[in-house]
C-alpha cells in the first residue's frame, strides 16, 4: 500500500509574476508530484480565500504565511 510520506510547499512565480504556492507531494513508493496555485484573473464569490503576507514583499502578495500553514500545520497532520 502506497501512503504519503511528506507534503512541503514554497513560493514561487506564478506566469503572471505574481508569488504563489507550489505544494509537493511525496509517496512512500518514491513518487514525487507538484502543484503551482495561481490566482485567478477575476474571482468569484464561491471561489477559496487567497493568504497574502502583506507588507513590503512582492506588493503584500508574498506567500510565506500560507507556505508555512502546509510545512508545519498541514504537513504534521
Amino acid at each position: 500500500m502506497v501512503y504519503i510520506d511528506n507534503i512541503y510547499a514554497d513560493e514561487v512565480m506564478d506566469s503572471r509574476g505574481n508569488p504563489t504556492v507550489r505544494a509537493t507531494v511525496v509517496l512512500s513508493d518514491g513518487t514525487k508530484e507538484s502543484a503551482i496555485v495561481p490566482s485567478g484573473a477575476s474571482t468569484g464569490k464561491r471561489e477559496a480565500l487567497e493568504l497574502r503576507d502583506g507588507g513590503d514583499r512582492y506588493g503584500g502578495k508574498g506567500v510565506e504565511k500560507a507556505v508555512e500553514n502546509v510545512n508545519s500545520t498541514i504537513s504534521n497532520e
